[in-house]
Order: C-alpha cells, then structure tokens, then sequence
C-alpha cells in the first residue's frame, strides 16, 4: 500500500512537473515532452549519510520508476564545496548539488558554477512557498536554488521514561533546562548528548541562545556579519553556552567524549539500546534517527520540547534547508531541470514525508503525508511561521567561515567546548576567522 501510494504520487507530480500524458503503462517524457528520460543517467550530490541519504534514495527511486532514469547519490560529507569543486576541476560534475548552506550556494554562483532555474520550476516556488525560500536561493537577482528538505532547528528532544524517572517537567527557560538536565543527571542519566565532532550541531546551539537573547536584529546583523563577532551580545551568547559546556555533569561523556560524539552517535546515546542520556538538541531531523535507527515512536518514545527562551527573550525558531541546483557542467541538463521540477511539486515532498526525518517548506504538502502527530505539528509550525523564520547563520556565512569541517566557526566553537573558559577569547578569533573568509 505504501508503495502503491508512493507510486501514484510520483506520478502526479511528474504530470505536474513535466507535462507527462502517461502514468504507468507508456513514457513519461521530460523537457516538455520532447524527449524521454528513458535509459538516461543522473547525478545527484548531497551530504546526506545514513537514514538521510536511504530515506532520500526513496524520492529518487520514486522519479526513477516514472521517468525511466538512473538517479545515482554521491554523498560528499561535510566538505560539500570542496567536494563538488574537485569534480567540476575533474571533469566529473555531478547534475544536481544539493546544497546544504546560503553561503555555498553563493559561492557557487558567484563561481559561475549554476545554471538558473527553470521557469516552471520558479513558478511553483512563487505559488507554494513562502518568499523567504526564495530569497534564500537566490544570488544576485537569479533563482537557483529550490529549497526540497528545511529543517526546525530549534527543538530539543528527549526520552519521556528519562524525564519521568528523574520527575522533571519540560524546561520553558533556558535556566530551567540546565535544572532539568541537574536532575536527570541525579537521577543516574546524563543529561545532554552533544555531538561536538561535528561543528555545525554547536552553530546550532549558538544561534538559538543568541536569537533569544540577542533578538532577531541584532541576529540579521551578526549573520551579515554587520556588527563584529566580538560584540558584547556574541560575548553574552557565549557565556551562556558556556554555562552548560563547563558542567562536567550536565554532557554525556564528558567534554572530551562530546568531542569524538558526530550526530548520530549523539541520538543514538539518548534513543540507542543503551541510553547514556536523557536529552539531545538538534533539528526535527533527530526524528528521523530515532525512528529508523532505533525503531522509536515518535511522540511516545521520543519527543521534543521547543528550545527554550533565553534571558528574558522569546523562544528561538532558527531554520535550516537544502536547496537543489543544476551545474553548469553537468552532463545530463535535461534530465537534471526534470528532476528539480519534480522536487518543486508536494507529491515529491510527499514521498519522503512518508518516510520520517522530513519536512518541506513548501505549504501544499499535505500534513497527513507526514508519519506522525509530532512532525505534523513541527512541519506545520515551520510553514505557519512565513517569513519570519530566521535562517541558520552559519549557514549564510561563507563556507570557509561557516560551512566546513576543521576550520572557521566549527572549529572555533568546537575549541570552546574543550576549553569554555575565556568568552572573549573566542569571540576574538571567530571574529578573525569571519574577516578572514570575507575577504575571500
């Protein structure tokens, strides 16, 4: 039944998508009816790993089975710019990037790396989205990036039996969520998995005490890098991250196994067979892990809280996205403007949305794709919120600052989880390390 429905959605989008006449029993053609996509081979590169790139796999293999193409995934890990890079210098560019950050999406562009998206595709993106996504894909007044995948960065999500045992409440303040995490570890349980081996997961935990605290101003400015990473609000944001970085007690591990903990090392230490803690923070992808991986139920197994409000402010709602664009130099230019038209529709949405560990900003996208009441709630959150939704920051610093792996504010932040004792000293250096990357 599943894949009955995965099939007629496939197929509805197509006939969106690419004017396809045919469901099923004749070829569904591509470019408008031209050509058909029969025998055809696309590549499509992303960072994706593990239950991300499987449940991926399944929006691929769905536009595969109704166009007749070959939809092959390189997974290039953290390091997407350099990744990518290195095979447009080899001659091996791949069709469709999936493109994980603002600021390497305009690196790209400004590269001349990216061909524009195509009408149909803008037109769809003009209907369905809220302007924001747009904006976001956008470099210098030419659209090329279609947000597929968002994500809700500002959730923290934790095992119900670990909060009932040690007697505790969901947190609505950051303060009250250090007490919380005092108590859990009381009670036997560490309170916090943190996934320091891979810096972005502690951007993310900058980003939403600095939005609280700093408010959303200051935060547009900062992202823009228009006031200097050693303003007093950096320092303060710092400081208050650093409250939970020097309490030995409150990380799974310690800081020095936090260090060697990526993403899904950090999940599974909360929903894994052997529980080291009590809670995680990270984006509504955690879902998708703990159901796939570890075979938890969403909403009874696991759940989350909104990450809380910090210092008098409002509660944070950072997102995050990946935005699929064409190359220039990739081989199969038909076949890749088929497939991102495809990916603008619900239905393709819609088949990961089945799926897990997914959701689209794209407002068509019928809420009951979505496999539980959790993510339902989150996915409708996200598209509730419009514009007014604040994107990763890191995400839109350029990616020698903020996007790759051993340098810029990854690196820096990860040296302050080692050593969180000197606020300013870090704010320094991630000062240096943004002037630097400005430059080029």
């Amino acid at each position: 039944m599943m894949r009955r429905r995965i099939t007629l959605a496939s197929c509805t989008a197509l006939a969106l998508a690419m004017g396809a006449t045919a469901c099923g029993g004749g070829d569904v053609s591509a470019g408008g009816g031209d050509k058909s996509l029969d025998g055809q081979t696309i590549t499509v590169a992303g960072v994706w790993s593990g239950s991300e790139q499987k449940n991926f796999q399944k929006v691929l293999d769905a536009f595969g089975e109704e166009t007749g193409a070959k939809v092959q995934f390189v997974s290039t890990g953290d390091n997407v710019s350099t990744v990518v890079g290195s095979k447009i210098e080899g001659g091996n560019a791949p069709d469709v990037v999936m493109v994980p950050q603002v600021g390497v999406l305009k690196q790209f562009a400004k590269k001349g790396w990216l061909k524009p998206l195509s009408k149909k595709t803008e037109q769809a993106v003009d209907a369905n989205y809220a302007s924001v996504w747009k904006k976001y894909g956008s470099v210098d007044g030419s659209f090329y990036g279609l947000y597929f995948k968002a994500a809700h960065k500002s959730t923290v999500w934790y095992s119900p039996e670990a909060l009932d045992q040690a007697g505790v409440k969901t947190p609505k303040t950051y303060e009250e969520m250090l007490k919380a995490g005092e108590t859990v570890s009381d009670s036997g349980l560490d309170a916090f998995s943190v996934a320091g081996q891979d810096g972005w997961t502690l951007t993310d935990w900058f980003e939403n005490i600095y939005l609280s605290q700093a408010g959303p101003q200051k935060y547009d400015r900062l992202a823009t890098h228009k006031i200097k990473w050693t303003d007093p609000s950096v320092v303060d944001a710092l400081t208050t991250l650093g409250k939970l970085f020097k309490d030995e007690q409150l990380i799974a591990g310690g800081r020095k196994e936090a260090l060697s903990t990526d993403f899904p090392g950090s999940v599974e230490k909360v929903f894994g067979p052997e529980p080291k803690a009590g809670m995680v923070y990270e984006g509504d992808f955690v879902a998708g892990v703990a159901k796939d991986q570890f075979d938890k139920k969403i909403g009874e197994d696991a759940d989350f809280f909104p990450f809380p409000a910090v210092g008098g402010g409002k509660a944070p709602v950072v997102s995050g996205g990946d935005a699929a664009v064409a190359l220039k130099d990739g081989k199969n230019q038909k076949g890749a403007t088929a497939f991102l038209e495809y990916l603008a529709t619900p239905e393709a949405a819609a088949v990961w949305a089945e799926a897990g560990g997914f959701l689209s900003p794209n407002k068509k996208v019928d809420l009951a794709s979505y496999g539980d009441d959790v993510t339902r709630e989150t996915a409708k959150s996200l598209v509730d919120a419009g514009n007014s939704v604040r994107f990763d920051m890191s995400d839109q610093a350029p990616a020698a600052f903020g996007g790759t792996k051993g340098m810029g504010e990854w690196k820096l932040l990860q040296d302050f989880l080692r050593d969180p004792s000197d606020p300013k000293a870090t704010a320094r250096r991630l000062e240096a390390a943004a002037a630097k990357a400005d430059k080029g």
